[in-house]
Parts: structure tokens; sequence; C-alpha cells
């Protein structure tokens, strides 16, 4: 039985990817940090068939300890600050999480787990002020964010480790990536609850940012099965992960209300507190080597993925 270790298990993509190695079979351990609560929501339905390990991105030993007591075949670093939004209200704490928390994992996996095969969720937002359209592996970075910027360390210290100690370490370079497990502070979850809230009348509007940004946007489920997949392959490379279609947020606003048989227009209003302080305009990926090395196609579409969250709104605040 092959053993993961995934962090940030709790969140969206670690949650998905759990369900997808216990069906292929894999012993789970799932790093959680010590904490008065436990906001175990979206793993909720897996705690009985995953082991929980305490460790913090944020302490050396702990990391180490936890990969010397798992010895896991593979490591998923999936944890981080992940909003961007907040990466300027708090951007040291981003970079602590965010960058040299891979580095934390990194040297935790030289010393203690040096065989195991590791990947680095890397992002779009590395990209930026986009160099090329659209963006390929070989794309310059030219990130907007603290996160982005954060992201970008982590991405190159992977690199780095890769080449300097021989690690097995990927990253997947990950465009965005939806779900009815995605927090509210993230647009597309912010729009369809607001949709859901909005059809039956426990709200009404919705105030978003930059309804021009254009996105390329996928569905989480399958974004985890290319991050298995990059750690099957006979030797360690970075892959781009995206659709290669692009959609702006006024586009995603229209089809999340016209699922419900509502006008956007209506119940939409921009407001300048959810600008960003430098925007990032057009993302697209370029999957095309994920697609001929990994064969990994997404399988759900952009009309597809915003009904399907929308309809899981509904049932959440119906109790359906």
């Amino acid at each position: 039985m092959p053993t993961a270790l995934i962090t940030g298990i709790t969140g969206q993509d670690g949650s998905y990817l759990a369900e997808l190695l216990l069906a292929k079979g894999y012993k789970v351990f799932g790093v959680v940090r010590r904490s008065s609560t436990t906001p175990y929501e979206r793993i909720a339905h897996l705690v009985d068939k995953i082991e929980l390990v305490s460790a913090d991105l944020l302490d050396q030993t702990s990391l180490t300890d936890a990969l010397g007591d798992t010895q896991p075949d593979e490591i998923y670093n999936l944890a981080a600050q992940s909003f961007v939004q907040t990466s300027w209200t708090q951007p040291v704490l981003t970079g602590e999480f965010t960058a040299l928390g891979v580095t934390r994992m990194l040297e935790a996996m030289r010393k203690a787990a040096p065989k195991a095969r590791f990947y680095q969720a890397s992002s779009s937002e590395m990209y930026g002020k986009v160099q090329e359209t659209p963006q390929r592996e070989e794309t310059s970075f030219y990130p907007r964010s603290p996160y982005g910027v954060a992201k970008a360390y982590g991405h190159w210290i992977t690199v780095n480790y890769r080449e300097s100690f021989g690690l097995y370490a990927v990253s997947g370079i990950l465009f965005n990536h939806e779900s009815p497990r995605r927090g509210t502070e993230f647009v597309t979850r912010k729009v369809t609850d607001a949709v859901a809230r909005i059809k039956l009348g426990l709200a009404g509007e919705v105030r978003l940012g930059n309804l021009d940004a254009r996105r390329d946007w996928g569905y989480a489920g399958d974004y985890v099965d290319a991050m298995w997949r990059m750690l099957q392959q006979p030797s360690p490379d970075d892959y781009v992960i995206g659709t290669g279609e692009t959609w702006t947020v006024e586009q995603l606003v229209e089809r999340a209300f016209a699922c419900v048989g509502l006008d956007w227009r209506q119940f939409t209003k921009q407001d300048a507190k959810f600008f960003r302080p430098a925007e990032v305009d057009l993302l697209v990926a370029d999957p095309r080597k994920a697609r001929e090395k990994l064969g990994w196609t997404p399988t759900v579409n952009f009309d597809e993925l915003v009904k399907m969250m929308v309809e899981a709104d509904l049932t959440r605040h119906t109790g359906a």
C-alpha cells in the first residue's frame, strides 16, 4: 500500500486529493496545525479513513518529525496562505507560509524522507503581469501580489532542491480551480453563494471588484488528478495545468445568475474595496505539455462548473 502525506488536507484541494488517493488504495496522512478548534468540514466524511498528523509549516522540527514518523512515498505540499487579497494585509505571514514553508518542507524531506516524491502547489498568479499569452512552463514570471511573489519563491526553491540534492520534486503551476468546497472569500464561490442567497430571498445584492478580469477556471477535482499524475512520471518535471479557456468575472456572474433565472445586472454592484492594488488582468493556460506527457485533460467545463457550484449552494442554504 503506497503512503501519501498531504499538507493543507483540510482545504479544497486537500480534500479532493485525499478522496482520489484513498480510491487508489493509498494510506493517507494529513498534516494539521494544533488548534483549539477543528475546522475539518471538508474532510468530515474522511476522518475515519485517514490519519491526521500534527505539524506546522512555521515549525521545522514538527515537519521533520512528521515525515520521519510517516515515511510517505509521496508528499503533496498544498498548505499556504492562499487568498491573494489577504496577502497585501498580511504580506510577512504570507511569505512565511507560502514561501519559506516550502523550504521547510523540502528540508524535512531531505533529512527524513529523501526517497519520497514531492509535489509543490505553484500558481498561475506567478505570471501576474503576463509576458506572453497563453502562459506555458517557459513563460517568465511577473507576480503582482505578495502571494504571487511567495509562490514564485516556492516554485524556484523546489527546482533548486531538485537540482541541488537530486530530490524527486515537482511543481504544478495550477490555474484557477474551483468547486463547491471553495472558500466563500474567493470570487467564484462568493458569486455562487450570493446567487443562492439572492434567489432564496436571503440577500439583495453582491458586491464585486474588477468585472473585466479574465481567468482560466477549472474544476478542482480534475486538478488533483493532475497532481497525482505528475508524481507517477519516470523523472520529475513541472507542468502548467489549466483548461486553455478564459472567461471574465462578468461572464461568471452572468452565468451564475442565469442558473436561477435572474438578471445579474439587477443584483451586482462594483465596489472599489474589492479591486486589487495591482491587478492581474488576464490568465490563460497552455496545457499542452500536461496533455501530451501526463495524458491529462479536464472533464468539467466552465458552464458545468458554475452550475455545480450554484446548485450546491442552493442545497446548502435550503438544507435539502
